[in-house]
């Protein structure tokens, strides 16, 4: 063999070497990327719809990759059944709580499975475990949303613009403030009025919170009647007397409402004529009269002393009154005095 077959020999173990060598490589990095090489735990999810997720797409969790999809199955009738590998030493931060859903990489990229929720009250998930699964919106649910959000803004926009052309054309309130100079001045006026309530309200504002401030003084009585029970507790009891009190008065007011009653009809009767008492206050005949009668009495008792005395002195009953004196006499001396009498009955007891 000479030496051109050996250089040739030598260039093409080279190149297969080389070939050898990058299609290792590419293995090494293919299988670094799809998790092939790293001790993993397998779960589940099943998913109503996996929006065109295939075997080897990526799983995610809280924006770190820690998987690829491994298997995807139908389950059910109509259901698909996801096959997870998500590597071991991430397993700690993956709850048997969390649930996976269907997104994207970017907004029109690859499906991927994204892990997310859960709580360090529950424990890590385990291999073969099945998670919850949150239903996510598509990107043609998104697009549909975005062009409903579309024709929204447009309508808005058409809606601006015509209340703008309004506004210059001097319809509305609005038109007419910028139109009418008499009408901007009357609402530059009113906004100065809403400035002068908005001072008064601030200052109402600052005089509550002073009054709150009071409130919460421990050495004021409203805060007294608020936090102690004994303050209130007098309080009540004195309203509550003062209740009582205010019956009574009632009561006392009924009272004398029922002697005034009494008394007008007692004045009644008393000016009325048809009572003894009222014909001596009120006909000046009657008293008149009982003037009279008792002037006549008064002459009369005088002419019966005097026709006492002169029978006295008549010699036909001077025997008579002489008699009665002596008799009187004999009984003033034969009655026994008053100290006589007492010394006598103890003279008696002993």
């Amino acid at each position: 063999m000479n030496a051109t077959d050996n250089k040739r020999s030598i260039t093409v173990g080279l190149f297969v070497l080389t070939g050898i060598i990058v299609f290792v490589l590419g293995i090494m990095v293919l299988g670094g990327q799809q998790k092939r090489f790293v001790k993993t735990v397998q779960i589940k999810a099943i998913f109503n719809d996996v929006g065109g997720l295939k075997v080897g797409n990526n799983v995610w969790f809280s924006g770190v990759k820690i998987g690829t999809v491994r298997r995807i199955s139908f389950f059910g009738s109509s259901q698909v059944e996801v096959d997870i590998n998500i590597e071991e030493k991430s397993q700690q931060y993956i709850r048997k709580d969390a649930a996976a859903t269907i997104s994207s990489d970017g907004l029109i990229g690859n499906k991927i499975v994204m892990i997310v929720g859960g709580t360090t009250r529950v424990e890590p998930v385990e291999d073969g475990d099945r998670l919850a699964v949150r239903t996510a919106l598509s990107s043609d649910q998104l697009m549909a949303t975005l062009q409903e959000n579309n024709n929204n803004l447009l309508r808005i926009t058409t809606d601006v613009k015509s209340i703008i052309g309004q506004i210059k054309q001097g319809k509305g309130i609005a038109g007419a403030i910028l139109e009418d100079s008499l009408l901007a001045y009357k609402f530059e006026s009113m906004v100065s009025n809403l400035q002068a309530a908005s001072g008064s309200a601030a200052k109402a504002s600052g005089s509550l919170s002073l009054f709150a401030a009071k409130m919460n003084d421990k050495n004021s009585l409203p805060n007294q009647l608020v936090t102690d029970t004994a303050v209130y507790s007098n309080i009540r009891l004195s309203s509550v007397r003062l209740r009582q009190a205010a019956n009574t008065a009632n009561d006392v007011t009924a009272d004398v409402k029922l002697v005034a009653a009494d008394v007008k009809k007692a004045s009644e009767r008393l000016n009325s004529k048809d009572n003894l008492v009222g014909l001596l206050l009120n006909d000046p005949t009657v008293n008149k009269d009982i003037k009279g009668t008792l002037s006549n009495l008064n002459q009369g008792t005088k002419k019966l002393d005097e026709n006492m005395e002169a029978l006295q002195h008549n010699f036909l009953l001077r025997g008579f009154f002489r008699r009665k004196e002596k008799e009187k006499e004999k009984a003033a001396q034969v009655a026994p005095a008053p100290a006589d009498s007492v010394k006598q009955q103890a003279d008696s007891g002993h």
